[in-house]
Order: structure tokens, then sequence, then C-alpha cells
């Protein structure tokens, strides 16, 4: 979607009788801060990475922060020429490659590193399981054998092409020990899930999402060739599948309470008019049973990135993530809290205001016990952004001048 450069940012609208009350952290790209936004939309906390960029943040439950990140010591990614040579080397080609990371750190509420996992190839998504273990994604070098069964996307020419990247998902223990893994290239079919035409072949998959249910069934996301599925965690098995036609480059699928699955359908390469949604699964007859889509539909769209987040009172928290717009609904589609992200970064050469995911947590989160939350401690970061606004929707506490 595209959107005016004096359109109105911070928070624009908040239905409080309807809303979840709590606190939203957001981690904007190209930036070097993970932020704690209040329901007036205002900074109350900010941890700043001096020596990473951080590509996407999220609580723990034992209150601390997660964060997938870049080291400083890997020059910025910029935009990539069609038809460029990439590197040979997989550690520098991924550099490259949406969502790349080369450290998952945990730090607590002062910013200071508790735990830290250090894996080049890692990217976009990673769980903290209740036993303490985390699961986690990495690119891998397809077999050549493998990468000339794959179907679709737009072949380059060079006869000095690198190997195409493919993806595997695997757990360690708090010592950093591997414990578990599965090749996602070995469970996909490369002529059953090809990769889309109006990409090139750089990589397969391009997985996006992880998330694991109580059973340790894993559930992930492929943007690439478009596609959902759960692995059993006990046989290694992919028992589910699901995708294009339904969803088209989707992201953030999660696992819901009464067991089906949320997905963030992008809508990106649909046929007719592209437009996003978010559509609730049922896995065992892979029908749609709930969708929120904008009226008109062109309203609500996300090329990439992108999240949706049930909230324990039944409403969902959307990330609308290419233009930075977080907006809350009903399970009846109602807008009942809406900010757009006013922190412009610069990410691939260019500014953008882009967020990943956004995510809430309630008040008795345990990061906020026995914290000040207070967006006067933020006050100049605030008038900086024009957040917190005098007179502002939901707007409480100190009015800040401008």
């Amino acid at each position: 979607m595209g959107f005016s450069a004096y359109r109105r940012t911070g928070l624009t609208h908040h239905h409080p009788q309807r809303s979840f009350k709590g606190y939203t952290v957001i981690t904007p790209q190209g930036g070097d801060s993970t932020y704690v936004l209040d329901m007036g939309g205002r900074i109350v906390h900010r941890w700043r990475f001096t020596d990473l960029r951080p590509h996407y943040g999220r609580l723990l439950d034992n209150g601390n922060l997660a964060v997938q990140a870049v080291d400083k010591k890997f020059p910025p990614s910029g935009p990539r020429e069609p038809g460029a040579e990439l590197p040979k080397d997989l550690k520098q080609r991924v550099r490259g490659f949406g969502g790349n990371a080369s450290v998952l750190r945990e730090v607590d509420w002062d910013g200071e590193t508790v735990w830290e996992h250090v894996n080049e190839a890692q990217h976009h998504d990673f769980v903290r399981l209740s036993n303490g273990h985390t699961v986690l994604a990495e690119w891998v070098d397809l077999p050549e054998e493998m990468e000339r069964q794959v179907r679709g996307g737009q072949r380059s020419r060079s006869r000095n092409r690198p190997p195409m990247a493919g993806d595997e998902i695997y757990e360690i223990d708090p010592a950093g020990k591997e414990v578990w893994r599965a090749r996602l290239w070995e469970l996909l079919d490369p002529r059953r899930d090809p990769i889309c035409p109006l990409e090139g072949r750089a990589e397969w998959t391009h997985l996006n999402s992880l998330d694991v249910n109580g059973d340790g069934d894993v559930l992930f996301s492929c943007r690439n060739n478009s596609r959902v599925g759960i692995i059993n965690r006990s046989s290694g098995e992919l028992i589910w599948s699901y995708g294009q036609p339904e969803t088209f480059h989707q992201h953030h699928a999660t696992w819901l309470d009464n067991g089906n699955v949320q997905i963030f359908d992008n809508g990106m390469h649909r046929l007719g008019i592209p437009r996003s949604r978010v559509i609730e699964v049922d896995p065992k007859t892979s029908e749609i049973v709930w969708e929120y889509k904008a009226s008109p539909d062109i309203q609500f769209f996300s090329a990439h990135i992108s999240s949706a987040q049930r909230l324990p009172n039944g409403n969902i928290l959307v990330c609308e993530g290419a233009p930075g717009r977080v907006f809350e609904i009903t399970h009846e589609g109602e807008v009942v809290w809406e900010w757009v992200n006013p922190i412009v970064e610069q990410s691939r050469g260019a500014p953008t205001s882009a967020i990943f995911r956004a995510h809430r947590y309630g008040p008795d989160h345990p990061a906020f016990a026995d914290r000040s939350l207070e967006p006067r401690r933020y006050m100049e970061l605030n008038r900086l952004h024009g957040l917190g606004g005098p007179g502002g929707p939901g707007f409480r506490g100190p009015r800040f001048g401008g």
C-alpha cells in the first residue's frame, strides 16, 4: 500500500473499552534499538545496541528480551543489482538475504547480556521453549543434485553462480549443544513446492517464521514457495502442508490455543490485485475458519515481513510491516487501536519505517514487574518523534510540548 510522506504518525486511533491493555514491543528495521510502547503509543523503555543491528526482538517468559541481530563487524547489506554475482561463501552470501542475522542475544531489562548464541547463517525467527532450549533456522547450501530438481524461479545465465540456499531447523540446549535438527529441503518436494516464478533462485524456501506447540511439533512458514507446514517432533516427518493457491508469500504462522494456525497472508504475487489478510486455518481440514481483510481490500497490504498475534482477549494485533503500521482488531474486524511508526531509519540504502513484527504483552508480564514505565523518562525521544502530543487519542500523563 502506498502512503503519504505527510501521513499522521504515532497513535492515530484508540478505543479503550475494546482494546487489550498492555505494552507493545517493536524493533524498527535498520535501527539500533528495540522499544516498548504504552497504550498511548509513547516510548516507555528502550534497549539500544552499540555492537549489533537488531532485526527482531521479543520478550521471553523470564522477563528478558531476546533479539536476533547482525554483528556490526559485518558491513550493512545494500540493494543488489539484478543479475549481480553472488558470493560463493554462504556466510557472505546470506548477508544480502532478507532477515539475515548472526547472533541471538538475551539481555535483561538494563541491556546486560545473559545468554548468546552465534551462528552467522541463522535468520528470521526463534522460539524459546519451556525447558530453556531454543529453536532456530539457518541457511545451508543445497546439494547440487537437489538444486537441479527445484522448479520455478528466474534462472540466472551466469556460469559462476553459487549453490542455492535451503533451510534447516535446529534446537539447542542452554549450553548451545544441538539436540534436534530437521532438514526442510529433505521434507519438501522440489517439484510440488516450486519457487514463485517471479522470484530468483538464490534461495529455495526462505523460511520466515517458526512456532512450537506443547507437543513439540514445529510450525513453519516459507516465503519463496508460499508454503506453511508442520513437522512432527517425534518422527521428524512433515504432517501438514498448506499454502499457494490459498496464501502468497505469507509470514508469521503461529499456533492458536484451539490447535488452529493463524497466518499473515501477504498476498504478494496473488492473481488479481495484491492484498493482505489474516487467516485462521484448521490443519485437520485445511479450511479457513476465520479471515480479516480490509474494506476496500487495498487499504491493507504489506508485500513482505509483517505479523499477527492473537491476544488473550481474542483480539488480534496486526503488524502491517512494510509501511510500519501496527493495529489491533476485534474478532469482528473492528480496529480498536492503531499506531503508525514515526521512526525512520536507513535499511539497504534507503529510508524506511518498516517493522518486521510487533508483540503486545499484558501489564502482568514478568518483564514489567516493579519497572518504571513512564513516558517522561523518554521525553526528548518521544518529543523528537511526535509521540504523545497534547490531547492525543488515549493520551494520559504529562503533556509534551510541540
